[in-house]
């Protein structure tokens, strides 16, 4: 029972440790009951009523709309690839050799030389030696060759800038390049002796 001369206080204690009774602000009884009733609101207009929609609904609508806007760029672009050229500014070419070194330098070498993939800086070019011919093989990709279809990766702008680096280094003379395509061995298959 509480003392009468200290209302506050309530019988039980704890390690000599009362506790105390006091009344709650106002201004936070009246938030609770905002939140209940908010919480009320809520559950009737989006699970009861089904009048608002749900985060799952709302993310396929913008996942339907991205990919009718991803559609539309990239039909797009393929439909002006045929009238591209290979850009000179320094900004494009910068952002190609980013693009380049992240993703092609590790078949194609840093210096376009050729490892895994071909060399990128002599006159033979497998799907083509112009510039339309390098954007398209960069966009389809080689699949069956074990190139990447970078559509699915990259972005137009991002096709275009590392299409132009890449034509940048035609002509260059890398140390110990990979052979021209036309010059290098050819798979024969297993040897009947191996």
């Amino acid at each position: 029972m509480n003392d009468q001369n200290d209302p506050l206080l309530l019988d039980h204690e704890a390690d000599g440790i009362r506790e105390l009774d006091n009344k709650l602000p106002r201004w936070w009884v009246w938030l609770f009951y905002i939140t209940i009733i908010f919480a009320a609101i809520y559950l009737s207009y989006y699970h009861v009523f089904d009048l608002g929609k749900l985060s799952a609904a709302e993310y396929e609508e913008e996942r339907a709309a991205g990919e009718k806007l991803k559609s539309a760029t990239m039909t797009k672009f393929e439909s002006t690839i045929g009238s591209l050229e290979p850009s000179k500014e320094p900004a494009v070419l910068n952002a190609g050799r980013q693009t380049f070194m992240t993703l092609c330098a590790p078949c194609h070498r840093p210096d376009g030389g050729g490892l895994v993939g071909p060399n990128l800086c002599d006159d033979y070019w497998i799907h083509g030696s112009n510039f339309v011919d390098n954007v398209k093989t960069i966009w389809n990709g080689v699949p069956e060759k074990g190139m990447i279809t970078w559509k699915t990766t990259l972005n137009p702008k991002q096709i275009h800038e590392v299409a132009s680096f890449i034509y940048t280094f035609r002509g260059t003379k890398p140390p110990n390049p990979k052979p021209p395509e036309n010059l290098a061995p050819t798979k024969t298959g297993p040897s009947e002796f191996e």
